[in-house]
C-alpha cells in the first residue's frame, strides 16, 4: 500500500482523491484513457472504456504506459485482472487493418487470422467485403470504407487505416508568418493530425483552432471543404483565414443560406447541408463537387447524422475534426473515431493555461432556492415541464442584476436557453438579445460593438456557444442551458477564456436552482471542465444579493 491519489477497481472505476498533493498529476496522467463520470467535491470517479483504450493506443500510447500510471497512483494494489484486460482491449487496436493492395484495391488485413475469420462471420460485415485473397486478407469494397470500420468498432476490433489518401485537387495555400507564428502546441497539433492523415484536434476553447486547420491547409496544398456551424462562424473562419495564410478572396467561397459558392476553399454551414427539399439533403452533393483534397469539420462534436452518413462515403479524402472537447451526449463518440479518425492531439486546457494562452478561469454556481408558490408549481409539474420551470425563475434575474452590477467594469455575456427569459433580461439590463431570429448582419453589428466596447453587456441564446470570437469578453452569466450537456457547458465557459492584456481572471458563473433537476443537470454539465481541472465554489443566491460573499 502507497499513499496515492487514486484506487482502482476491478469494475474499471477510478477513484481520485482531489485534495492528494499528487491528484493534479494523476489527473493528467489517466485522462488519455479515463472518462470522468462524476465530479463532487473530494473525490472524482473516472472510467476506463475501451475507446477511451482505442484513442490512447492511436494516439501512441501502449498498454505499458496506462499500466505504469495505474501503478504509480494507485493506494492499493491494482487488481491483476483489470490489467490484463487493458493490455488486451489496447492490442484490438491495429489487429486489423485497412491496407492499398497494389491489385485488389482496398484490402482487410489481419495481424491475427483468427480475428479476421471471427469479423467475417458477423452478417453486417459480410455484405462490406469481397472475396478472400488468402488467409489473412479479404478485399473490401471502396465505398464501404468508412461504413466497414464503424461495423468493426461496434464489433469491438477497430481497425487501423492506413489506406492512404488520394492528393486531390492542387491548391496552392501558405502560412503568413509577419508578426506571428504558430505556437509549439498549434504546430504540435497540425503535425499529428497530418502524420496521422485523418483524425480530431482537441484543443481548448480560444486557443486558436482555426490557427491548426490553416496549418493543416498549408500542409495539405490542395482544394480544402470546411463545415462550420452557422454563418457568423463562417465569415470568421473567412476572415481568419485572410489574415494568416496567402489565401485571396477570390479563393475563399461560403457556401450558406445567404449564398452558394464553390472555391478553391469553400466554407460550408452544418445548417445548409442538411437541408432537405423534397426529402432530400439537397446539398450533400458539394461534397462531390470538386476533387476536395482536405475536408474540415469546426466543432466535430455537433456533427449532425446526415454528415456521418455522407462521411462514411469519402473515407478516401483527408478529414480534420476540430473540437474543444470530443462529449457527444448522444453517444456517438465511436462513430468521430471511425469516421472522422481518432484523436490525434488533445491538450488539457489547464496546460494551455500555464502557458498563458488562455486565460485562468473562477467558476461559480450561485445557488437560488425557490420561493413556495414556484416550489409547489414546479412539485405538481410534467416532468417534461419542471426543468423549465427551475431554469427561469425570477429569483434567477435579481442574482444576474447583482452579477452585472459588481462587474461593471467589464465585458459580460448572460447566456441562457429560454427566449422569453432572456428578453426579460434583456429589459431589465437594458442590453441587446442575440438570438437565433436575429439576422446575420444584425448579429454581427452586436458583435463588433462589444468588441468594440461600445456594448458592455450582450444577453445570448445558445447561437453564441460555438465559434463566436469576443476576446473582449471577461464574464459570462449563464441562467438556463441545455439540459446535461457537457460540452455546452464547456463552450461557455470558452467564451470567456481569450487571455486578457492585464491578465486578470475571467469568470463564469452558473445560477441554478437548488433541490430541482437544474441542479441535477448543472452536476452533469460540469463533468468535463471538472475533468480538466476546473472546481466550482458554491455560494448562496442571498449572499449574492447582500454582497458579502467575496
Amino acid at each position: 500500500m502507497t499513499d496515492g491519489p487514486l484506487i482502482v477497481q476491478s469494475d474499471k472505476t477510478l477513484l481520485l482523491e482531489i485534495d492528494h498533493e499528487d491528484s493534479e498529476a494523476c489527473r493528467h496522467a489517466i485522462a488519455p484513457f479515463a472518462e470522468l463520470e462524476r465530479a463532487p467535491e473530494h473525490v472524482h470517479t473516472y472510467r476506463i472504456t475501451p475507446l477511451a483504450l482505442w484513442n490512447a493506443s492511436a494516439a501512441g500510447h501502449d498498454a505499458e504506459q496506462v499500466v505504469d500510471v495505474l501503478l504509480r497512483y494507485s493506494r492499493y494494489p491494482v487488481p491483476h485482472a483489470l490489467l490484463i484486460d487493458v493490455a488486451e482491449t489496447m492490442s484490438r487496436y491495429g489487429r486489423l487493418q485497412l491496407l492499398a493492395h497494389p491489385t485488389h484495391g482496398l484490402v482487410l488485413h489481419a495481424i491475427d487470422q483468427a480475428v479476421l475469420e471471427e469479423v467475417l462471420r458477423s452478417r453486417k460485415v459480410a455484405p462490406l467485403v469481397g472475396a478472400r485473397i488468402d488467409t489473412l486478407s479479404v478485399a473490401v469494397h471502396p465505398s464501404e470504407r468508412g461504413n466497414l470500420k464503424q461495423v468493426l468498432l461496434r464489433l469491438g476490433w477497430p481497425a487501423d487505416d492506413l489506406a492512404g489518401y488520394v492528393d486531390g485537387e492542387a491548391h496552392p495555400i501558405a502560412l503568413r508568418e509577419e508578426g506571428w507564428e504558430l505556437r509549439t502546441y498549434q504546430r504540435e497539433a497540425a503535425e499529428g493530425f497530418w502524420h496521422g492523415g485523418s483524425g480530431v484536434v482537441v484543443l481548448p476553447c480560444g486557443a486558436g483552432k482555426t490557427i491548426v486547420g490553416a496549418a493543416a491547409m498549408a500542409m495539405a496544398q490542395a482544394t480544402t471543404l470546411i463545415l462550420v456551424t452557422n454563418t457568423v462562424a463562417a465569415r470568421q473562419w473567412r476572415d481568419e483565414l485572410l489574415k494568416r495564410t496567402t489565401l485571396t478572396e477570390d479563393e475563399i467561397g461560403e457556401y450558406s443560406g445567404a449564398r452558394k459558392e464553390i472555391r478553391p476553399v469553400t466554407i460550408a454551414t452544418y445548417q445548409v447541408m442538411t437541408t432537405k427539399r423534397n426529402g432530400v439533403y439537397a446539398h450533400l452533393d458539394l461534397f462531390d463537387s470538386r476533387d476536395w483534397g482536405l475536408i474540415m469539420y469546426d466543432e466535430v462534436h455537433l456533427l449532425p447524422a446526415p454528415i456521418f452518413r455522407f462521411t462514411a462515403d469519402i473515407q478516401s479524402r483527408r478529414r480534420l475534426g476540430l473540437t474543444a472537447t470530443l462529449v457527444r451526449e448522444d453517444g456517438r463518440e465511436g462513430d468521430v473515431f471511425s469516421l472522422i479518425g481518432p484523436k490525434r492531439y488533445d491538450a488539457p486546457w489547464r496546460d494551455i493555461e500555464a502557458q498563458g494562452w488562455i486565460a485562468p478561469a473562477d467558476c461559480v454556481e450561485v445557488r437560488v432556492t425557490l420561493p413556495d408558490g414556484d416550489r409547489l408549481a414546479y412539485a405538481t409539474a410534467e416532468p417534461e415541464e419542471r426543468y423549465r420551470l427551475a431554469a427561469t425563475t425570477p429569483h434567477k434575474s435579481r442574482v444576474v442584476e447583482a452579477l452585472v452590477r459588481l462587474h461593471a467594469d467589464d465585458h459580460v455575456l448572460v447566456i441562457g436557453q429560454y427566449l422569453d427569459q432572456l428578453h426579460d433580461l434583456g429589459d431589465r439590463l437594458n442590453a441587446p438579445v442575440i438570438t437565433g431570429e436575429m439576422p446575420v448582419k444584425e448579429r454581427q453589428r452586436l458583435y463588433d460593438s462589444f468588441r468594440s466596447g461600445e456594448t458592455r453587456v450582450l444577453v445570448v441564446s445558445k447561437v453564441a456557444n460555438f465559434s463566436i470570437d469576443l476576446p473582449e469578453a471577461g464574464v459570462a452569466i449563464q441562467v438556463s442551458g441545455t439540459f446535461g450537456s457537457r460540452q455546452e457547458e464547456a463552450q461557455r465557459l470558452g467564451r470567456v477564456l481569450r487571455p486578457k492584456e492585464d491578465g486578470r481572471t475571467a469568470r463564469f458563473y452558473a445560477i441554478v436552482s437548488r433541490d430541482t433537476v437544474d441542479a441535477d443537470f448543472a452536476a452533469h454539465r460540469q463533468r468535463f471542465l471538472a475533468e480538466q481541472g476546473y472546481a466550482y465554489r458554491i455560494v448562496d443566491a442571498d449572499d449574492v444579493l447582500a454582497g458579502t460573499w467575496e
